[in-house]
């Protein structure tokens, strides 16, 4: 028994080393700062942030009254700013707005994901743009519209009141929000 001990032993310790010796290795270069090392466009060892100058400024492409306005509501709160922008619309209907811009989206797939959800789509045009409406027949008071960004990508106006029973053309409110983001409307 005492010869099992010391063997055993000598296989831990082997492992053991094995172990600790994969966890560690080194590497060639010189340590610096996170965000300190150079980036493509730098040339002097800072974060080139020129692609970062128009972060969720898509969010401030209309005023808060300009959303209401267009909601047929009486004010605008922004609820959520990122990779999609939110408000909340008070007024007669308390109505959810949401807008989104796919930077390197195109109108074909997300119409392909619009009918694979099982929205309706209708082609239209918003000052002279290529666009189509979505609509989902479990939520008739909600529509979305999108269209060509004049940059690249698309956009996407969702607008849905809060309260069942709503009137009038639930495309409406969508649609001139994309004419004032597109320059068509006033």
């Amino acid at each position: 028994m005492s010869r099992r001990v010391p063997v055993a032993l000598a296989v831990l310790v082997a492992v053991l080393a094995l172990v600790l010796s994969s966890c560690s290795r080194s590497v060639d270069g010189e340590a610096v700062p996170l965000g300190g090392g150079a980036q493509s466009g730098s040339t002097d060892g800072n974060v080139d942030t020129d692609q970062f100058d128009k972060l969720l400024l898509e969010c401030t492409l209309l005023t808060t009254d300009q959303i209401a306005k267009a909601v047929g509501g009486e004010a605008a709160q922004s609820s959520f700013n990122g990779a999609i922008c939110r408000w909340v619309v008070s007024g007669a209907v308390t109505t959810g707005v949401t807008f989104n811009w796919f930077e390197s989206g195109n109108q074909r797939a997300e119409k392909d994901v619009a009918r694979k959800l099982g929205y309706t789509t209708e082609n239209v045009r918003i000052s002279s743009t290529a666009a189509f409406t979505q609509r989902d027949p479990r939520r008739p008071a909600a529509c979305g519209v999108t269209a060509n960004s004049p940059a690249r990508g698309v956009y996407t106006w969702w607008v849905e009141p809060r309260a069942t029973g709503a009137s009038g053309d639930p495309c409406a409110a969508p649609t001139k929000l994309m004419e004032l983001v597109l320059g068509g409307g006033q």
